[in-house]
């Protein structure tokens, strides 16, 4: 699924601003390095996988030139994004959020997400999530694409505002969460 999952993102990639949201070890976020991202911010609760994702991110930039900016926040996962973007953060092109199947992090992590203007223009979510039990999207987000891996399934979303091409004119959605 991982690769599947980079392959998708390809032509976002290079030189993107990504966050990786319950990040784990940082898998993903290590993808998103090798893959050409030019800053990765990676957010895990629990301090000790946070120190692991953070030597697994460190190595990994320190084989790309140019090096990319890599931040590691252990911290809470809603309690950070409702803080709001800093006026000084660019803000993210691609957010990979996979957290717990378990946890319910899904709708509050949206919200958060899309009311503290974490996104740029274009930007996509990615949610994965348990095959047999996708979260819940509300009306605020279009379904850009969603797939399914096994036991795994990945959603794909964007704000209306944010038209993953880029651009000020929206083209037509053939899919509104909701």
């Amino acid at each position: 699924m991982r690769a599947a999952v980079m392959n998708r993102l390809a032509p976002r990639l290079h030189g993107c601003h990504w966050l990786d949201l319950c990040s784990g070890s940082g898998v993903m976020a290590c993808e998103a390095i090798e893959r050409g991202a030019s800053r990765v911010v990676a957010i895990e609760r629990h301090r000790g996988t946070a120190a692991i994702c953070r030597t697994n991110l460190d190595t990994i930039a320190s084989g790309v030139d140019p090096a990319p900016t890599v931040q590691v926040v252990s911290a809470d996962l809603i309690h950070w994004l409702n803080r709001g973007r800093p006026s000084d953060d660019p803000g993210f092109d691609l957010v990979y959020f996979d957290p717990p199947y378990a946890a319910r992090l899904y709708s509050p992590g949206l919200e958060a997400l899309r009311c503290g203007a974490w996104l740029r223009p274009g930007a996509l979510v990615i949610c994965e999530h348990a095959s047999h039990d996708p979260p819940t999207v509300e009306g605020s987000w279009d379904l850009i694409d969603r797939r399914r891996y096994g036991s795994c399934g990945v959603l794909v979303l964007s704000l209306p505002e944010h038209c993953p091409g880029g651009t000020d004119s929206r083209p037509p959605q053939t899919d509104r969460a909701g």
